[in-house]
């Protein structure tokens, strides 16, 4: 079996079933489909089930609610490819993602993981755009470094939707980090990219909804340090001294993802302490100025922009 495509599934009953039949469309077969429902408390597992059904090589399991990493893992626990592919419940892939994947694995072998390029789609601000990796003009197929990629743009070079993982690869890293909720895929992501090579094919052949309620996806609120991968990557303090380009992409993911926990009263301590690891000579004006300002006109401008996108999304409906 060259595949295992493994479908964490909790509460997506309105999209589970395009997601599962983006799989059972693909031109390559050689694959397995694992479902692995997480504790829906509505009729996604029900849906899956009739999705599926007749199908020798999908399997649906359940789970104490336990998150996405866990579902992900006992996913491929229960799996039997030689490679991995993740696909969330709300997103879906073309009919040649598996067959392009396969011919991107035969032309580097050697590589730890394996992606391609992705469409973001947000219908309700009817916007779909492919995402912009920070790869050369003209670059098709190859090996980048993803740290570079990754923050030249700050587009994932590597997205859960639209990956491919050894399982040797996937075995040694120990799967995906048990506790965090918000980027634990880009922590078992870069964990690989820091020692293996990333192939990667600049071919749109996932899709990305943005288009689920917030409540049900990992972005869009405040997590708990302990649960965000920002405050987990203690593991990789001394690659971040000794690696200029993770050093790039560290402090860039930091400043530009902590300023909403830099303005909370709960966890603005936290944020601070995260943010005196940037080496701030690297950074423009523009993002000094940004964390130097008063709070409570950091605050006030937020509200204001805040209060600017609810009434473009009254106007636009």
């Amino acid at each position: 079996m060259r595949f295992s495509v493994i479908i964490p599934l909790y509460n997506k009953a309105l999209y589970v079933a395009k997601a599962i039949d983006s799989v059972l469309a693909q031109s390559f077969k050689e694959y397995e489909l694992i479902i692995m429902d997480d504790g829906s408390k509505d009729d996604s597992f029900e849906i899956a089930s009739n999705s599926i059904e007749g199908r020798q090589n999908c399997h649906l399991y359940c789970q104490e609610n336990a998150g996405v990493s866990m579902a992900r893992n006992n996913g491929v626990a229960a799996s039997k490819g030689d490679y991995l592919c993740f696909l969330d419940a709300d997103d879906w892939w073309d009919s040649c993602f598996l067959e392009e994947m396969s011919k991107l694995i035969d032309a580097f072998p050697d590589a730890g993981i394996y992606g391609t390029n992705y469409t973001i789609v947000n219908e309700t601000k009817r916007k779909t755009r492919v995402a912009q990796i920070g790869v050369e003009e003209g670059f098709e197929k190859g090996y980048i470094n993803y740290c570079l990629a990754y923050a030249k743009t700050m587009y994932m070079p590597l997205w859960t939707g639209a990956v491919c993982i050894p399982r040797k690869v996937f075995d040694e890293m120990k799967g995906f980090p048990k506790g965090v909720k918000l980027g634990e895929d880009f922590i078992l992501w870069v964990s690989i990219a820091l020692k293996h090579n990333v192939a990667f094919l600049n071919k749109p052949l996932a899709y990305y909804n943005q288009d689920v309620d917030v409540a049900n996806r990992g972005v869009g609120h405040l997590h708990k340090p302990e649960e965000h991968m920002l405050w987990n990557l203690g593991f990789l303090e001394e690659e971040e001294k000794i690696n200029p380009d993770y050093k790039q992409l560290i402090d860039s993911l930091r400043v530009n993802g902590l300023m909403q926990y830099f303005l909370s009263k709960e966890y603005h301590e936290a944020a601070v302490h995260e943010l005196e690891k940037v080496d701030w000579r690297r950074q423009s004006e523009k993002t000094k100025n940004q964390f130097q300002q008063p709070l409570v006109y950091l605050k006030l401008k937020q509200k204001v922009m805040r209060l600017g996108s609810i009434a473009k999304q009254m106007v636009i409906h």
